[in-house]
């Protein structure tokens, strides 16, 4: 059987890379494979496509298309389901922060999310097969994580994470309402309730930052 698959990655060996294993596919599926390299590449294969795509793969970090607000490869997700409706779409990332994973492990249009430093050739073409058959699959990483995210989800929604990621960036945060549209009484506020999350009494920005690396969170 022949499938018609998007994948989209900066790197082009990469792609050859996920080509050459998925040729070994177990079912013997034929690869028609269209390749994109940025955000702008990857949003104008998925609109102008002649048929609709079996599976997208995209990667987390892309260059961006500023001018139709597309940032990531996550950004292309809604696209992707919009214009491809059946297509099993798959997020692969090199980041490993947890702040990070819980996000995108939560899109319900994902059918798959694969961190890179996880998986070797059997891995992913076990995620393949499992996903062409109509099933889902998350990286080692990210079922460790679970645990995780199910005791602190009600506190950690997502300006709370968006915050940790801030922090994590070293943005400045006198820069912080401006980005996330929180007035800065707001995000005091939230960060008193992160503190009590980790069970800090007072402290500074950089206490939290340290709690948050120390429960993998960043």
């Amino acid at each position: 059987m022949e499938l018609q698959v998007l994948m989209v990655d900066d790197h082009a060996p990469i792609i050859e890379g996920y080509k050459s294993i998925l040729a070994f596919n177990s079912e013997g599926h034929i690869l028609k494979t269209t390749e994109a390299h940025s955000c702008e590449m990857g949003y104008n294969a998925i609109i102008n496509a002649e048929d609709q795509f079996d599976l997208v793969f995209l990667d987390l970090t892309l260059p961006p298309y500023l001018e139709k607000n597309l940032h990531s490869g996550e950004d292309l997700v809604s696209v992707a389901k919009k214009h491809h409706p059946k297509a099993k779409i798959v997020l692969l990332t090199s980041h490993s922060e947890s702040i990070i994973l819980f996000k995108v492990a939560n899109d319900k249009n994902l059918d798959g999310v694969l961190v890179k430093s996880d998986f070797r050739s059997h891995d992913l073409l076990e995620a393949f097969d499992i996903i062409v058959k109509g099933g889902t699959y998350f990286s080692p990483t990210i079922i460790k994580h679970r645990k995780t995210w199910e005791e602190k989800s009600k506190v950690l929604d997502s300006y709370n994470r968006q915050i940790l990621l801030l922090l994590s960036q070293g943005v400045k945060t006198k820069n912080f309402p401006a980005i996330l549209h929180l007035s800065k009484s707001a995000i005091d506020k939230r960060k008193a309730i992160i503190k009590q999350m980790f069970g800090i009494d007072k402290g500074t920005d950089e206490d939290i930052l340290n709690e948050a690396r120390k429960q993998g969170l960043v």
